[in-house]
């Protein structure tokens, strides 16, 4: 984890009621239920509370699991989990006066009457416990390349296996941190799955220069993905992820893993996750008890506009637009509008975006807020704005801008535009447009009294594709720095 942990974006949470609905159906926890209440005196475990073999087909029947060995080895994961979260209890097995071992017992624990009687709080609490041993389990070695070692005659070595446990819980939590990112910042909180080589392509630690990636990290890549395969088929059943694994066709050659795929293969079949609304919630709690910032979507709806405005400055698009309608929600039009242009201003080098995003609340507000907007018109950083939203709503009688005035909108909103999404196309757009437009653009702009005219007049000459257009704008932002004298 780096020493100052970066601020997260925002994740929008389920209910703790949708959340216990939801751990309740979840595979796991619901088989380790059914053992806790099938649990009772004949049932006998050994000295680490794990059922004896010779009850294991009873509990995978009682699972309604098929016979054999991979029902009992369900029946068991789901003991386990039962036993650690309290839902079973088990008394340990006791010498007798002839020196035999008898079995330990269980039943029902304390956490069983939670699934039905407790709080929807208390239930997701017990799923929190079930996930922490699921997540102990999917970091542990190959237990078939284990036993196919012991069968072998090898020793119990786990450096032969090659097997790192702190390794493997750091790529663990890596692949989860980085899977909540992408979650919240590609559009896959609305249902789009992330894919498990962009997942995996995100973990390479490399110097190398952007372009063909090595031989070694595709290496790594193709390593990585079958590693986070194993991961998320462990993760599934407690409710972390929805998980399409890899495509069995590619891993068909035992010698060789699958690459990377290439630019017109179907991606999907290189395996696809996707976070569940519990995994949004597990996930952010796990990182904020790890010193992350990790914001929820609507925190701010109880705070002024100031906090508001300062708040949303770095959420993306659908973030914003989600935190300003709970804001808005039962406050009065009118008064929301003078409290968020009150807010808006400011010199400070976040006032461009801020002024951005009231402008995107402002959006959201009816025509009972026009007083609030008629009254900043001759404000000299809120009047531009003002008959913005004046004009798309059809007011009339709104008085035209002075030409000063329209130059400081341009370049606050490009500033905004630059703070908000850096270099984007849509900005080297707006760019090429306004130099088209006005062939004196650049001799009035460097003149307008905006403490980031000389910032917005390079960034169009990084980003205007024609040469003298883009050497005028130096010369214009150069111009500008020597009348405030930076």
């Amino acid at each position: 984890m780096p020493a100052h942990p970066p601020a997260l974006p925002p994740v929008r949470l389920a209910s703790e009621a949708e959340l216990a609905r939801d751990a309740l159906a979840t595979p796991l926890l619901g088989r380790a239920v059914r053992l806790a209440r099938w649990a009772g005196p004949a049932t006998r475990v050994g000295a680490g509370g794990e059922l004896l073999d010779a009850q294991l087909p009873e509990a995978a029947e009682a699972l309604g699991l098929p016979a054999g060995d991979e029902g009992e080895a369900q029946a068991s994961e789901a003991w386990r989990v039962a036993v650690d979260t309290g839902l079973v209890t088990v008394e340990d097995p006791v010498e007798n006066e002839g020196g035999e071992e008898s079995p330990g017992t269980a039943e029902a624990g304390p956490e069983l009457a939670l699934i039905t009687g407790g709080s929807p709080q208390d239930v997701v609490g017990v799923w929190e416990a079930a996930l922490e041993t699921v997540l102990a389990d999917a970091a542990v070695p190959d237990l078939e390349g284990l036993a196919e070692a012991l069968e072998a005659g090898e020793e119990f070595d786990l450096d032969t296996l090659g097997w790192d446990r702190e390794g493997e819980e750091d790529l663990l939590d890596e692949a989860l941190t980085n899977l909540y990112i992408l979650t919240l910042t590609a559009g896959a909180e609305a249902g789009t799955p992330v894919p498990l080589p962009a997942l995996a392509a995100t973990m390479v630690a490399s110097d190398e220069p952007v372009g063909e990636p090595s031989d070694e990290v595709l290496e790594f890549v193709s390593d990585t993905m079958m590693r986070l395969d194993d991961y998320f088929r462990a993760l599934e059943p407690i409710g972390l992820v929805e998980f399409w694994p890899v495509d069995e066709e590619l891993m068909a050659d035992a010698e060789e893993e699958p690459g990377a795929p290439g630019p017109e293969e179907d991606i999907s079949r290189y395996g696809m996750v996707r976070l569940t609304p519990l995994g949004r919630h597990a996930l952010r709690l796990r990182l904020s008890e790890a010193g992350y910032e990790t914001p929820v979507v609507g925190e701010l709806a109880g705070k002024g506009a100031d906090a508001l405005l300062d708040g949303i400055c770095d959420y993306p698009p659908q973030a914003v637009r989600d935190e300003l309608a709970a804001w808005l929600s039962g406050r009065e039009a009118a008064l929301a509008a003078r409290d968020l242009l009150a807010a808006a201003r400011g010199t400070d080098e976040g006032g461009p975006l801020r002024r951005l995003r009231c402008q995107e609340a402002l959006s959201l507000v009816g025509p009972e807020a026009e007083g609030a907007l008629r009254e900043v018109l001759d404000d000299p950083e809120l009047g531009g704005l003002a008959r913005v939203w004046l004009a798309e709503r059809g007011a009339a009688d709104v008085p035209p801008p002075a030409q000063e005035l329209v130059f400081w909108l341009t370049v606050d909103t490009i500033a905004a535009q630059l703070a908000a999404e850096g270099n984007s196309e849509e900005l080297r757009a707006l760019v090429e447009g306004l130099a088209g437009q006005h062939s004196g653009f650049f001799e009035a702009a460097w003149r307008v009294d905006h403490p980031a005219t000389a910032d917005v007049l390079e960034a169009m000459g990084r980003l205007h594709p024609d040469r003298k257009v883009a050497k005028d704008a130096r010369k214009a932002a150069f111009k500008a720095r020597s009348r405030h004298g930076a």
